[in-house]
């Protein structure tokens, strides 16, 4: 009896034992069967897609998605580290401004045949100006995920209060109102027009104005400054006037907090981008009905900076077909439209405006005009450099200390100066994708 317990024991211990091991068996080969596709996703983006991420991969039981979520402050030194170091993600999600850089360097796949054969994307879905920062030469290397541009906030009751019962929509209006808005001053508060953050390096008022008036940044394939294009002159002399005319605050210590200069009416515009929608209804919930969105006034267009991110693919990737499947199912109007309620980023797949959401967001429907009429600024590696020499020689200008003709010679001298490698690159034609 004894002997045939133990040999039945060892034979439940040998049954159990191999239950076990098929068990693994079985899952490591259901985990084998499955592709892993790495995405990096930055700041608000990273923190808010997991929803997402496992909708798309309850449809697509085959791919796995491991998100790294990465501060937009960290976001710059790591990808370039990935690039040195060749592990670079799969997917990756890029500022519209980095992409020309991380093209530039070979490391982005070009996607035309992927849209080629693509039901889901195509150039038509999109805001042209916003698309058009994807392409460097005559090749696409992101697909919009999100856009932004900026446009103006301004005070409903202070413009109806001087005759604007509607926004300018001329630079000469936008000059008339504002010298009618400082005119409301008084010996107890200082009354001013307008804000332009001078304080946080902020080189997109001056640029979106230039663009407005149809002025050059860059010329010779971007390899000089233009700054003393004609159209361009016009455009600055425009912004330093407000400066000038102190229609415009010069000085930052007037302005503790963008949002209570509104709020008090110590100025009536500012110009600004989606983010700050939420931010004004938040803070100052009274002021509701007071405030709205307009587009940019126009000069010869009604041109804004386009912005957002777009979607990429690196050329190391060894899941290609899986990490595009995932730009696709991202591109979905109904995603786009579930991201927004995530994040609050804008949709960039024109459809998905028709939802009641934001169609019937006056502050925010106001954005869809006006990326109707966005153009990128210069795809180079070299822009976010070049944004700061004009915020730095502006700012000189504004304070007094040297005049706007000296400034733009100095400036176009500083910006010939940071694009000398690309003017090297480009003769000896290195430049990934340029002609």
């Amino acid at each position: 009896m004894r002997d045939r317990f133990f040999c039945c024991s060892q034979k439940f211990c040998l049954i159990f034992y191999l239950l076990v091991i098929s068990l693994f068996s079985s899952c490591d080969m259901n985990q084998s069967d499955q592709t892993e596709i790495t995405f990096w996703a930055m700041g608000a983006e990273g923190e808010n897609i997991q929803p997402l991420i496992e909708k798309f991969e309850n449809l697509h039981a085959d791919i796995k998605v491991k998100v790294q979520s990465i501060p937009w402050g960290a976001a710059h030194e790591k990808l370039l580290t990935a690039v040195a170091g060749q592990s670079t993600p799969d997917i990756c999600q890029l500022g519209n401004t980095w992409i020309p850089e991380f093209q530039a360097i070979g490391t982005l796949l070009e996607l035309d045949s992927l849209i080629a054969h693509s039901a889901s994307i195509a150039k038509d879905k999109y805001f042209e100006g916003i698309w058009n920062t994807n392409i460097i030469g005559k090749n696409v290397f992101g697909i919009p995920w999100y856009v932004d541009t900026r446009l103006l906030f301004y005070r409903k009751d202070i413009l109806a209060s001087v005759g604007y019962n509607s926004p300018p929509k001329s630079w000469n209006e936008w000059l008339d109102l504002s010298y009618k808005i400082k005119n409301l001053s008084s010996p107890q508060q200082q009354k001013y027009a307008i804000f332009f953050s001078l304080i946080y390096n902020d080189w997109a008022v001056p640029v979106i104005l230039i663009l407005s008036n149809s002025g050059r940044l860059l010329k010779n394939n971007d390899c000089y400054g233009a700054f003393d294009d004609p159209a361009t002159m016009e455009a600055l002399r425009f912004y330093v006037k407000f400066f000038e005319d102190s229609l415009a605050i010069r000085s930052m210590t007037e302005v503790s907090n963008i949002y209570q200069g509104f709020s008090d009416g110590l100025f009536s515009i500012m110009i600004t981008g989606p983010w700050n929608v939420n931010e004004m209804r938040k803070r100052y919930p009274e002021l509701k009905d007071r405030w709205s969105t307009a587009p940019i006034p126009a000069k010869l267009n009604f041109n804004s900076i386009a912005g957002g991110s777009s979607l990429v693919l690196f050329k190391n990737t060894k899941h290609p077909i899986a990490a595009w499947k995932l730009i696709e199912f991202l591109s979905q109007p109904e995603i786009q439209l579930e991201f927004f309620q995530l994040t609050l980023d804008l949709p960039a797949v024109k459809s998905a405006w028709n939802a009641d959401v934001i169609r019937q967001d006056r502050e925010m429907a106001a954005f869809y005009t006006q990326l109707e009429h966005v153009v990128p600024t210069p795809k180079i590696a070299e822009w976010e450099q070049v944004a700061v020499k004009i915020q730095e020689h502006l700012e000189q200008v504004v304070f007094g200390r040297i005049s706007l003709e000296k400034a733009v010679v100095n400036l176009n001298k500083d910006v010939d100066r940071i694009l000398e490698k690309r003017q090297w690159l480009l003769s000896k034609q290195m430049i990934v994708g340029e002609e």
